[in-house]
This record gives C-alpha cells, structure tokens and sequence, in this order.
C-alpha cells in the first residue's frame, strides 16, 4: 500500500491567507506529488450565508490515463434554456431534485433556473437515469451551459 505525502499545514494557512487577501474563491498548490486546494465555499446572493471556512482537500497527483470525457457530445446532455443561477432544489437546504442515480420521466423537474427573480423549472426532455450533474446548487448558467446528463 503506498504511503500518503504528509501535507504541509504552514502551507495550508498560507493559501488560506492568500485567498483572504486577494479574494479568490479557489487556489490549488503542486509540490512533490501532492496537490493542494483551498477553496472557499460562497452563499449565492438572495440565499443565507454562513460563516465562510476554507476548505482544505489535499489529493495526490495521478498522471493522466484517459482523455476527459466530452460531455458536449453525449446525447442525453441537458442544456440551460436560459442565463440564470441554478439551484438544485425548491429551497435553501432542502433536498434536490435529483441526484446521480436518480430515475426521471419526461417532464419531472430537474433543477430551476432562476433569472430576473422568475423561478423557471427546468423539466427532464426525456426519461431514463441521471448519470452526471454538472452545475453546484447556486451556480451562475449561461445560455446553453451543460447542466446534466441523462441516460
């Protein structure tokens, strides 16, 4: 079994640091084979905000095998009808609407879209099982912006 890296904490709190400084939402560090990401989880606006903590997930570096997948391609993929932001339930904290794994029917509402404070559902186009959600709940969607995939 191999041995995981130590991580570093001085360089934790120094990202950490960073991301106050500078306002970035997100920075990843690369050293010897251990990559770190410190990102900072964010309330959209109009929904609640809690107290803002780093978050920490040290991951070790794999080399690349495969080509990432093209979900563009795929032909269950579920576009944004709309700009908006994405939610992926009918309120803050509740259950979303669907999950990986999830059977759907045509027409069971997916996520919703909200865009000049209209709450637009977003309706599956076709029955079968979700297989891969691709926006986070709050997440800013342009026009044509894959959402999920539905196979």
């Amino acid at each position: 079994m191999p041995k995981t890296p130590a991580v570093d904490h001085d360089v934790i709190r120094d990202l950490a640091k960073l991301l106050d400084e500078t306002g970035l939402t997100e920075i990843e560090f690369e050293s010897d084979g251990v990559s770190i990401r410190v990102a900072r989880h964010i309330a959209p606006a109009g929904r609640s905000r809690g107290v803002e903590q780093p978050a920490v997930i040290p991951t070790p570096v794999a080399p690349a095998v495969a080509a990432p997948v093209d979900w563009t391609q795929h032909p269950g993929l579920v576009a944004s009808p709309m700009v908006g932001t994405a939610y992926r339930g009918p309120s803050p904290g509740s259950r979303p609407f669907v999950e990986i794994g999830i059977q759907v029917k045509t027409g069971d509402t997916l996520l919703i879209i909200e865009a000049m404070k209209t709450l637009n559902q977003i309706p599956a186009p076709r029955s079968g099982t979700v297989i891969q959600i691709l926006v986070e709940d709050g997440q800013p969607v342009e026009y044509g912006e894959q959402l999920l995939i539905i196979e």
